[in-house]
């Protein structure tokens, strides 16, 4: 593997705010015991990156679906410099009793949130420690691994919830067709089966459109009326796991009225609120009520596997590609919803 000449200062990207990316000098950071410097590679742009896209990001550097190489690697490290990865979103300790269990997404004493609590992605080096570190083969691009993160993962991590309250899912409804509905679209298909029905519903004809190209059913919420078109599908009784990515009450009291008998619904999407009456709509049908937040660390082989096998299928998400001196015009695009996601690449 070739050394990187890492250099004392590099190029990162904040957001100004009122829309506008401004690019910054900033020190590169030395690692230090336990801790990777990564030279990134890619880095997709998430929902959750709004905020700063609106209202700025300050000083700090987002950006939290992290592709690349290592460029140096403090002491009492394992992996080498020019070890391909992607970066694990939660800095997790290691030690409390979520970590121990491998509830990773939960732990007590998270250290950072990478992008948010510490420099992120859009920088062109990020300091890590190594823990949160996942190797890559090298051979796969920078831009795909980055679906291993939100996509892949969140998307899993919710089916993977639903499971646990309805192993014998044969129908799904999602609502909500932006990326992380999407992946949720992609891993059903991957890890339950082709045949499953997946009914996507949103009012953005492109990713509805999206959603087809991935083997989903599209509804349009505006114009189409979801109860009618599952019970011309056979489903009078309603889906047996809903999916809400949309963080909208709508929405999600949506999917709580097309549940059928113990049917499951995984709360994705941050936002809104979700309302029951508990002795019609939770006890009598015994329905179950989840939240999914992220993934765990230990996901990810079994994802990277996934994508290894399915890597042509779940590319289609990624539906346009910036260099990432170009981060404003793909902040402007995605924000503007006229895409699925979308990946800044160095």
């Amino acid at each position: 593997m070739n050394p990187i000449t890492i250099p004392d200062q590099m190029v990162s990207s904040v957001f100004a705010g009122s829309g506008r990316v401004a690019f910054v000098t900033k020190d590169v950071p030395k690692p230090g015991p336990g801790q990777l410097l990564i030279l990134t590679k890619a880095n997709a742009l998430c929902g959750s990156d709004k905020g700063f896209y609106l209202n700025g990001s300050g000083e700090r550097t987002p950006g939290h679906e992290i592709a690349g190489i290592v460029a140096d690697a403090g002491p009492d490290t394992k992996a080498k410099p020019g070890t391909h990865g992607v970066v694990f979103l939660m800095d997790f300790c290691g030690s409390c009793r979520s970590c121990k269990l491998g509830y990773t997404n939960q732990c007590f004493n998270k250290r950072a949130d990478m992008g948010f609590s510490h420099d992120g992605g859009y920088g062109e080096y990020v300091l890590i420690n190594e823990n949160i570190f996942f190797a890559i083969d090298a051979d796969l691009s920078f831009s795909d691994a980055t679906l291993l993160l939100d996509i892949m993962g969140t998307g899993g991590h919710s089916i993977r919830r639903a499971l646990l309250a309805r192993p014998d899912i044969e129908s799904v409804l999602i609502a909500g067709a932006g990326p992380i509905g999407l992946g949720i679209l992609g891993m059903v298909k991957i890890m339950l089966g082709q045949d499953i029905p997946v009914y996507v519903t949103d009012m953005n004809e492109y990713r509805l459109a999206l959603a087809a190209q991935l083997g989903g059913i599209p509804v349009h919420a505006g114009t189409e009326d979801l109860a009618a078109r599952l019970a011309a599908d056979g489903l009078t009784d309603g889906v047996d796991a809903a999916f809400d990515s949309s963080g909208q009450t709508a929405a999600r009291q949506a999917c709580v009225q097309r549940l059928g008998k113990r049917g499951v619904l995984v709360c994705v999407g941050h936002g809104g609120d979700v309302s029951l009456r508990v002795s019609e709509e939770l006890i009598g049908p015994e329905r179950t009520v989840l939240g999914s937040e992220y993934f765990t660390y230990r996901e990810l082989e079994a994802n990277a596997e996934y994508l290894r096998q399915h890597r042509e299928y779940l590319s289609q998400i990624i539906t346009h590609r910036f260099p990432a001196s170009q981060l404003q015009e793909a902040s402007d695009l995605f924000f503007g919803g006229q895409c699925g996601k979308v990946v800044v690449e160095r």
